[in-house]
């Protein structure tokens, strides 16, 4: 009965007590007890918005652009590829690129035609506007696979972030990977920059999990970077950095656990090393051979008859190379590229070659403010938290060698040669978190807000985006040209926008791109071929083929009045 009657009073005691407990005001740190609780499913909830707002804002991009400069290209061959299994076309960029491009094709079954052009550019003309194809159908389906990869590369970043970092900084990084107006505008289009660097940057972080067990993740790491390789050469330096990544991976792999005394030797350690670096090598040239037989089993080429003669260090280091001959025949095309002298602009100057600093300097204006504080501020954390230092060489020394190396580049075009800079970066700055100051979780969700305020103000118009210091996007044609603006992307706004606001005026224009004018039903000549005196109504001139304008058309735009902008890469004028 005594028992009873404790065990009853026991009951009797904790009912007043839950009762109070649902009338006393919650403690602070109850009313996130919840959240804790479900803190997984918050985490993948969020990344799925982050990736969903991307993904919609990618799409939109890719559905409303006209073709850009070098996707018909792209798009032309990997339609040779499925139809002819020829690898004859654009030879100075590997297949892979071009095969994943090609599922989207597929799905559009674009026709071909009996006669091919030779040259690429012209194939790529014909495919689209000569032979009955839809070409905003094509374009969308080609645009799609590299939108899927650019998203999935979205997974790469939130994942490297996490094993640094933890949640808080994976979200911080991948929602600066998916508000970065730069990996938005080149991952909605049918090119190669993003799928080069997304796979080099895949390379790294599993080199970095080779840490803990190297027998799983460096044959796929040597799998992401054979991926790198076979869709642009500019990755082959990329190669020896990881490699040179892959030791301290094998050694922390092989620390002796805890109670364990026992050492290898050097000689052990040394060659075990070497082992794995010479399979990764390996897997990577397996990659590359297999996606130039996957395009044509019996590896048919010719070399162009066009192709510049490139002597020196150069070719006799490609001719070592254990890559296919078109690989290295495409490498010899790419270096006699690199010796044409070419008009650039920065900052408002036209000059002729190159400049060392131009890659830095366009990412000063092509980068959100916010984004800049948090990429600076995360590359010191990664050095000053002792914790985070063995992942520093990891994320800052494939970004700088990368970086130096496309700055020692001719062609002064775009901060897409550096595409890779947005993607290791965004790591880099989720180690902000890990700092031990007060304020630093508050200031980076402050800096990620701008970054997103800013990412989402340029919508759509990604391509020609700039920061606040720099005027936005619509003074971008200020500061820059070619893809860094107007990359012949705004052909059907222009379009739109004469028919609505200028049916009646007369139009001339000079539109830098591939896009068929006519197509999109614009009806205009070129006021070049006519004297000065002739060219009156709407004078319509591609922000780049301003920026670089030579005497004949400068004279024809000092004399206009600018009156109307589309996209903020194509100017209207008013002549009389």
């Amino acid at each position: 009965m005594g028992e009873r009657g404790a065990g009853l009073g026991s009951g009797i005691v904790q009912t007043e007590t839950l009762a109070e407990s649902e009338e006393r005001p919650r403690r602070p740190g109850e009313r996130f007890a919840a959240l804790r609780r479900h803190r997984q499913l918050v985490f993948v909830l969020a990344v799925v918005a982050l990736l969903a707002q991307m993904a919609v804002a990618m799409v939109i991009t890719a559905r409303e652009q006209s073709p850009t400069i070098d996707e018909p290209v792209y798009v032309g061959t990997a339609t040779v590829y499925l139809k002819e299994r020829s690898l004859r076309y654009n030879p100075e960029h590997p297949p892979l690129g071009k095969l994943i491009i090609a599922t989207g094709v597929l799905v559009a079954d674009p026709h071909l035609g009996d006669e091919v052009p030779e040259h690429q550019s012209r194939l790529g003309r014909k495919l689209l506007y000569e032979l009955g194809n839809d070409p905003g159908r094509l374009m969308f389906w080609a645009r799609i696979p590299v939108i899927v990869l650019t998203l999935l590369f979205g997974l790469v970043i939130c994942a490297f972030a996490r094993d640094l970092t933890g949640r808080v900084g994976a979200l911080v990084a991948l929602a600066l990977y998916t508000f970065s107006p730069d990996v938005i505008a080149h991952g909605s289009l049918a090119t190669l920059d993003m799928p080069a660097a997304g796979f080099v940057l895949t390379s790294v972080w599993l080199t970095w999990r080779a840490r803990r067990r190297p027998g799983l993740y460096l044959p796929l790491a040597g799998l992401a970077l054979g991926a790198a390789l076979a869709t642009k050469m500019n990755t082959l330096v990329a190669v020896p950095v990881v490699l040179l990544l892959a030791v301290p991976s094998v050694l922390a792999a092989r620390r002796p656990a805890g109670g364990d005394r026992r050492r290898r030797t050097a000689r052990t350690l040394a060659l075990g090393t070497v082992g794995w670096a010479a399979a990764m090598t390996l897997l990577a040239i397996a990659v590359v051979w297999a996606s130039y037989l996957v395009v044509d089993p019996r590896l048919h080429w010719t070399p162009p008859a066009d192709m510049q003669k490139v002597h020196g260090l150069r070719a006799l280091a490609t001719e070592m190379l254990p890559l296919p001959r078109e690989y290295r025949d495409g490498m010899l095309i790419q270096f006699g590229k690199e010796e044409v002298v070419r008009t650039g602009f920065l900052y408002g100057r036209v000059y002729y070659g190159s400049l060392w600093y131009y890659l830095p300097a366009a990412f000063l204006v092509k980068t959100p403010l916010g984004m800049l504080v948090l990429w600076a501020a995360g590359a010191v954390a990664l050095c000053a938290v002792r914790r985070l230092r063995p992942a520093a060489p990891y994320v800052l020394v494939p970004t700088a060698v990368l970086l130096v190396t496309a700055m020692t580049g001719t062609r002064d075009y775009g901060t897409r040669y550096a595409i890779f800079v947005p993607l290791f970066l965004a790591v880099a700055a989720a180690a902000v978190l890990s700092v031990r100051w007060r304020w630093a979780y508050a200031v980076t969700g402050a800096l990620v807000a701008f970054v997103a305020g800013s990412s989402l103000s340029t919508f759509p118009y990604y391509l020609p985006y700039a920061n606040e210091a720099f005027g936005g996007p619509a003074n971008t044609h200020r500061w820059l040209h070619d893809s860094n603006v107007d990359w012949g992307q705004d052909l059907g706004r222009l379009a739109d926008r004469l028919r609505e606001r200028y049916p009646d005026d007369t139009v001339w224009l000079v539109y830098k791109g591939s896009g068929e004018p006519s197509y999109y039903g614009i009806h205009a000549s070129d006021p070049l071929t006519v004297a000065p005196d002739e060219v009156r109504g709407l004078l319509v001139v591609s922000d780049s083929a301003a920026a670089t304008a030579e005497a004949p058309l400068a004279r024809l735009i000092d004399s206009s009045r600018a009156i109307d902008e589309v996209g903020h890469s194509i100017t209207i004028y008013r002549r009389r």
